[in-house]
């Protein structure tokens, strides 16, 4: 499971040019299925979104989570952060999980999310979406929980 988590002032999802899902200050999620994940990879990645410290303080340090400031998240699919580039010039998709499997996590995750955060906005899985962001900071991290491994990111 992989994620590209940035820290927002506001973000959109659109589908056909219409707004499906908006947050003001808060997490934009894109989120990847891997082939091979499970709940408790899903879990963990949770628990490490809402729990980073990484909203300033009244010093303006890194020091606040999600859950300090009731800020919102966005949760967006995003199988091609699996995205394999490294033969050719077009990407395989092969450690992508498959559409039912994809769908089974991330609706699990967003779940999760909720029981931790009031205002949960999403994407649409599968769908063809526009992702508008102004990045605060700008803050962007990449979290990874890779079975394969045996190892946390």
């Amino acid at each position: 499971m992989r994620i590209v988590l940035q820290r927002v002032k506001s973000a959109k999802v659109y589908i056909n040019n219409q707004i499906i899902g908006q947050i003001s200050k808060g997490l934009l999620l894109l989120l990847a299925i891997h082939k091979n994940d499970t709940i408790a990879q899903a879990d963990f990645l949770c628990d490490k979104c809402v729990s980073l410290r990484i909203f300033p303080d009244e010093n303006g340090k890194m020091n606040k989570s999600i859950l300090d400031i009731s800020g919102s998240v966005l949760v967006v699919s995003q199988f091609t952060l699996y995205g394999d580039c490294k033969k050719g010039r077009r990407p395989s998709f092969t450690d992508a999980a498959p559409a039912d499997k994809g769908l089974e996590l991330y609706n699990y995750f967003v779940a999760k999310i909720k029981t931790f955060c009031k205002n949960v906005e999403t994407g649409e899985f599968g769908a063809m979406m526009d992702v508008e962001l102004i990045n605060d900071g700008p803050v962007t991290l990449i979290l990874e929980a890779n079975n394969d491994k045996n190892i946390w990111h």
